[in-house]
């Protein structure tokens, strides 16, 4: 099992994204159900797929995205990354002793629950998750032969029941894979109608098919499952691009591709009507926080008609108020009509009877999100003193207990507020800046869901993040520190998350075996923050995580050396041991040459000597080591150079061998003139090659059968062989046109004679393979052939091992395929020999009956005198 795996199995449950939410009462941490919504109790909607409790959408949250950044998954493209969650939730879930985890599928029916063809499953999917690793399918078949399915069995989930254990987020029980599957066919799935049974409707994306719709179909499902109660999608923090957007650098996240590319998932998906965008009015009229609502989920949590139709407008559904007013401040009928809670009124929070909150918490301004009142709610009077006893006394400050959550065990600000000391009443001005205090790195703000707000008209901070990355590998790396992560601001996470990356991609390819980084590098935290003495003595975390704790310590020259330890193998760095002996040498070899030049030397004067001395030895080995470094510079840029010439020297051959390809396609054919021929016609090439190919059966039957001295017996040999070779073609021809259709060949006869050339090439090439060994065989037959078989024969016979048995079995095999290896070689060469015999005279008589050039012969008949008929002749 990878380590990715194993490491994800350990994991707490608040790394999975149990953190990201509004906290739950502790009597609804162990409820895996479905929760109905606040005033829909007992109504059909409670069998809705999309109705998820929080703790069973955060369970399949985490099995989805521990599948998806599995190490045989996490590089393919979307469509196969959606076959293997369709898979996954089509598994078997283990009863008992029984683990059979396997799913039975048709390759068409896998093709309908991803809006592709069955021959791109068969083509671009299976055998993708089977070449990675992450599938293994076997073809079920019946009696008689035929296929009746296909068996597949998911290998991550395999792994995690076989090496995760209970814990492993993949290790789904039956109920939990059931709600998983139903929420996919409400989703995408395409619907069916079996027999004696209530027939499944279609999903919501069932009518998307073709290309892209594997990645709409991907999408919409993490979308989904990264959506609380109120509907709305739980957006990405930190900066974006402004032409994408938040929402789409949300989901691109998800998905694993660019925000360009996630824009138009989410456009795809706006208008397939089951996503809804929008912006957030201000006082300025200018469009403030973009809002992405899920629709579908909306509804199934009992959302007002009038809301949902309300997002799903072109107009904007929020009014114009003060940016920092929200949660109470805002009216009424607009937090009742969008189920806004008051908490993180930027943030659209859920309704008021939101499941996925705890019942009991009151609505108030944006502070933290679960807080103890100062003023009791049963009091009457409305007096600001009255709840503060009877000494009438102000209190110490307002924040008191608000950095704590409800249960007094987690920290929510992560720290106590700027204003601890002495500060003022919440609503009146500060003296002096929280800025200026905390050295400029965090504003002195309220904290929502671990969101830091900006005050006093500043500009707001990078939103923070409460939890680690979901990036499983980063989890993994980064979980030692999770106390440090808590404490950083959201462009220091960020930053940390963009040199852990870097780090694990170097580590990877140091490491022969993948997917050992993230466990290394939380190795090396681990080590870091025993050195240090813990998370509570790390002042700054942020400069210790960056400078400190992500990074190697190289005690060696060796890439793989870290503190002394190899980080391929976990053992003692072999190259620091040679170091420090080498060392150790050096000082012992100094040492010795201070006691034989300087022999009357105090201990005290000799140390000195001896310290002066190895320091200047190191300025020399510093010296050469940086002459060494400029000298591998220098050669690799003279490499990097060479090699850049070598590009440009191949790109310029390739474009002139491209250029004379095309000027060499536009000549016309050599024989028959046709245009964009390349020289040669197909007809006319095969022509040519046929005409070669009939004269060297000519060669080859002349060879054994003819005088070579007699060359009239030669040309009757050649013109037999012409006029058989002739025949067969006529032959060949008449049966073609007793298979083809004769009359598309009268209606095209360029492609007539095509296929007439093409048979009379085929005819000759078998006839000069069948001349070819009948002239072996003949000329195998010789004497000169005979004799040279016997001697080869005799020879193998008399071997010093068959000296002692030489008319033996063995002895006579082997001294007969000697004769028959001799026979073969006389053959061949006899043939080689009259075939380069019969050319040379062939060239000879074509050089005699060539004509002589016009100016020779012109030359000739002028030298000639004119007798008289011819004078009278040309006179005439």
């Amino acid at each position: 099992m990878s380590v990715f795996a194993a490491e994800a199995a350990m994991l707490p449950e608040s790394l999975y994204g149990a953190a990201v939410d509004v906290p739950v009462l502790p009597g609804q941490r162990n409820a895996l159900r479905s929760v109905p919504a606040s005033g829909r109790s007992g109504d059909d909607s409670l069998e809705d797929p999309l109705r998820l409790g929080r703790k069973m959408r955060l369970r399949l949250l985490a099995a989805v995205q521990a599948l998806l950044s599995d190490p045989s998954i996490a590089g393919l493209k979307d469509a196969p990354k959606l076959a293997a969650v369709v898979l996954y939730a089509k598994s078997r879930a283990p009863q008992g002793e029984k683990n059979d985890l396997q799913t039975s599928i048709w390759g068409s029916e896998l093709g309908r629950w991803m809006g592709v063809k069955e021959s791109t499953v068969h083509h671009k999917v299976l055998p993708v998750l089977r070449g990675s690793g992450a599938l293994r399918t076997r073809v079920v078949r019946d009696a008689k032969g035929h296929p009746t399915g296909l068996d597949c069995l998911v290998m991550p989930l395999w792994n995690a029941h076989h090496g995760g254990g209970a814990g492993h987020p993949l290790a789904l029980d039956k109920a939990e894979l059931a709600t998983l599957l139903r929420l996919i066919e409400a989703l995408f799935g395409h619907g069916w109608t079996p027999e004696n049974r209530e027939a499944t409707p279609p999903g919501l994306l069932a009518g998307r098919t073709g290309k892209g719709a594997a990645t709409d179909r991907l999408g919409l499902l993490l979308m989904v499952l990264n959506t609380r109660a109120s509907g709305w999608l739980q957006l990405c923090g930190g900066s974006v691009k402004k032409k994408e957007g938040r929402g789409a650098a949300t989901l691109a996240r998800l998905l694993g591709c660019s925000p360009s590319g996630a824009r138009k998932v989410l456009a795809r998906l706006t208008e397939a009507g089951v996503v809804a965008r929008q912006r957030k009015s201000t006082t300025t009229r200018m469009n403030g926080r973009g809002k992405v609502m899920l629709l579908p989920v909306a509804r199934a949590y009992g959302r007002t008609v009038a809301s949902v139709e309300a997002v799903q407008s072109s107009e904007s559904v929020f009014l114009a108020r003060p940016d920092g007013a929200c949660g109470d401040h805002a009216p009424a009928d607009v937090a009742g009509a969008l189920g806004m809670s008051g908490i993180g009124g930027a943030e659209g929070g859920e309704s008021a009877g939101d499941q996925e909150r705890p019942d009991g918490a009151e609505l108030h301004a944006v502070h933290a999100s679960v807080v103890t009142p100062v003023v009791p709610p049963q009091l009457s009077y409305g007096f600001s003193g009255e709840g503060r006893g009877g000494e009438g006394r102000r209190p110490k400050r307002v924040c008191v207990r608000e950095d704590q959550a409800a249960d007094g065990e987690s920290d929510v600000a992560g720290s106590a507020s700027p204003m601890a000391e002495g500060g003022p009443l919440r609503g009146e001005k500060p003296k002096e800046s929280s800025v200026d205090e905390r050295g400029g790195q965090r504003a002195a703000g309220a904290v929502a869901n671990g969101r830091l707000k900006a005050v006093g008209g500043g500009k707001a901070q990078q939103q923070r993040r409460v939890d680690l990355p979901a990036d499983l590998g980063l989890r993994v790396a980064l979980g030692p520190g999770s106390g440090l992560w808590d404490r950083l601001s959201g462009w220091q996470q960020d930053q940390v998350e963009a040199a852990a990356k870097a780090e694990l991609a170097r580590l990877e390819g140091l490491l022969a075996l993948p997917g050992g980084a993230p466990r290394l590098l939380a190795d090396r935290l681990t080590d870091r923050l025993k050195e240090t003495g813990g998370e509570a003595l790390v002042d700054r975390p942020y400069p210790w995580l960056i400078r400190r704790g992500l990074v190697q310590r190289q005690a060696c020259t060796d890439q793989r050396c870290d503190d002394g330890i190899r980080l391929d193998t976990g053992g003692e760095c072999e190259n620091c041991g040679n170091v420090v002996h080498i060392r150790r040498a050096r000082r012992a070899k100094i040492a010795a040459e201070v006691d034989r030049e300087l022999p009357g030397l105090s201990e005290g004067e000799r140390r000195r000597v001896l310290e002066e001395r190895l320091r200047e030895q190191a300025a020399i080995e510093a010296e050469d080591l940086v002459r060494r470094r400029e000298q591998a510079r220098a050669e690799q840029a003279r490499r990097d150079a060479a090699r850049a010439a070598a590009r440009k020297r191949a790109e310029r051959e390739r474009e002139a061998a491209t250029a004379a390809d095309a000027v060499r396609q536009a000549l016309p054919c050599e024989d028959c003139g046709q245009d964009q021929a390349a020289g040669l016609c197909e007809a006319c090439d095969h022509r040519r090659q046929t005409e070669t190919l009939i004269g060297e059966a000519c060669l080859l039957a002349a060879a054994w059968s003819a005088d070579l001295t007699d060359p009239g017996n030669v040309a009757a040999v050649v013109a037999e062989v012409r006029t058989a070779i002739g025949n067969s073609i006529a032959t060949a021809w008449q049966e073609f046109l007793q298979i083809t259709d004769v009359a598309m060949l009268k209606a095209n006869p360029q492609a007539a004679a095509d296929a007439y050339a093409f048979a009379a090439f085929q005819t000759a090439q078998q006839a000069v393979q069948e001349y070819q060994d009948n002239a072996l065989a003949m000329l195998g037959r010789t004497e000169e052939a005979e004799a040279e078989a016997r001697r080869a024969f005799k020879a193998e016979q008399h071997r010093p091992w068959f000296q002692h048995n030489p008319s033996g079995a063995d002895a006579i095999d082997a001294a007969t395929k000697a004769a028959d290896a001799a026979r073969e070689r006389v053959a061949e060469y006899l043939l080689t020999a009259r075939l380069e015999q019969l050319r040379e005279q062939a060239a000879a008589r074509t050089e005699m009956a060539a004509p002589a050039p016009w100016t020779d012969r012109l030359t000739r008949l002028a030298a000639r005198s004119l007798d008289g008929g011819t004078a009278g002749a040309v006179m005439a």
